[in-house]
């Protein structure tokens, strides 16, 4: 019924919402066989099959796929893993080019022709990402100093009066055990969501005007195009997001190693 609504012979245009990211199985009758399920498996073999390609004849004079590969291995490992993390990085580049690789692919989904959804659009996703962010820099900051000092720094800032103690701890607390993993995976999925939201009302609506009177076939056009420019755009944010939550992870990693934090 929305379908035959929005090509104008049902009725008036209904603009996108919420509803249209809960999509249903492709097959069966239950919520692992979803497009954004598949969609994950499909980002992991095409991640899997790209860099062992890039790799598997690994020169020193590198062919274009190995270059293309190493490139973004590299500035993982430089941008992201060195300049923030510092000494001691090497440990971590395998996990946050995974995560950066993972993330980068899925949002691209979202402007890919009959993929067309990004995956982190769906916030289970940046939940489970971000769990794992969390888990990972509370275990390397307690094997690190120890779970005693950990969290004793944690909830009792080093330098600070005793008496501001009553407001920083529980503030501190609520930072790294709730806030933390919460923005990070909201930030993920509200970017991805908002997006492929707006995509969706401007090349949906330049299809309903298509349907309509000469006045409306004519305002098509602008819609299409604004809906053409905004996929650009969102193909900076989806890079852009993947970046911000490695980053986030790589400076949460750094924060856990420091001496004091």
């Amino acid at each position: 019924m929305r379908d035959l609504l929005r090509s104008g012979t049902g009725g008036g245009f209904v603009p996108p919402s919420s509803s249209d990211f809960e999509l249903p199985p492709i097959f069966g009758d239950n919520a692992y066989t979803t497009k954004p399920i598949f969609l994950v498996f499909l980002s992991v073999i095409l991640i899997s099959t790209f860099f062992i390609l890039a790799s598997r004849k690994a020169a020193v004079v590198p062919s274009k796929l190995q270059f293309a590969g190493e490139s973004v291995y590299s500035f993982v490992r430089n941008e992201l893993a060195r300049d923030v993390i510092g000494h001691g990085f090497l440990r971590f580049v395998p996990y946050l080019f995974t995560l950066f690789t993972f993330i980068l692919v899925n949002n691209v989904f979202g402007i890919i022709p009959l993929l067309q959804f990004p995956t982190m659009s769906r916030i289970s996703f940046p939940y489970v990402l971000a769990v794992t962010v969390y888990f990972v820099f509370h275990y390397v900051g307690i094997r690190k100093q120890g779970a005693f000092k950990y969290f004793k720094e944690i909830m009792f800032m080093p330098g600070v009066p005793k008496a501001a103690y009553i407001l920083i701890t529980p503030l501190e607390i609520l930072t790294f055990f709730v806030v933390r993993p919460l923005t990070l995976a909201l930030r993920l999925f509200a970017n991805m969501f908002a997006g492929h939201l707006l995509l969706l009302v401007f090349i949906l609506g330049g299809e309903h005007l298509l349907q309509g009177v000469i006045g409306l076939k004519l305002i098509s056009p602008f819609a299409f195009a604004v809906g053409i420019v905004l996929t650009f755009f969102e193909f900076m944010v989806q890079v852009l997001q993947a970046y911000i939550f490695t980053l986030l992870a790589a400076l949460y990693i750094a924060g856990a190693l420091a001496d004091e934090h």
